[in-house]
């Protein structure tokens, strides 16, 4: 759970909207952050523990909003939920019952 604590807090930053205002503008930060993996097309794909992981980090932890994050933030995020399969394996000896995306 330490290992958790310590991934958010020493490398989450708020997602900060490099290219546009928030109101779907798409400067070309934007489409490089899209084409990397990032932005809100990549959070519709997000399968449901990657959106816990999202809610955990915005209403928890008072990230801020979680909805447009970079490709660097989703990858973190991904490597934590990755991380909580690999535990929850571990522990129940069953995988966990949410499909990853």
């Amino acid at each position: 759970m330490d290992n958790i604590k310590n991934i958010i807090s020493s490398k989450h930053q708020p997602a900060t909207n490099t290219g546009s205002s928030g109101s779907g503008g798409g400067g070309l930060s934007d489409k490089f952050n899209s084409m990397a993996g990032g932005g809100r097309a990549s959070e519709k794909n997000e399968d449901a523990l990657d959106k816990g992981v999202d809610f955990f980090q915005e209403k928890v932890l008072g990230q801020g909003p979680q909805n447009n994050e970079s490709a660097f933030e989703q990858a973190k995020d991904e490597k934590i939920s990755d991380f909580i399969r690999g535990q929850y394996k571990s522990t129940t000896g069953k995988d966990v019952p949410i499909a990853d995306k």
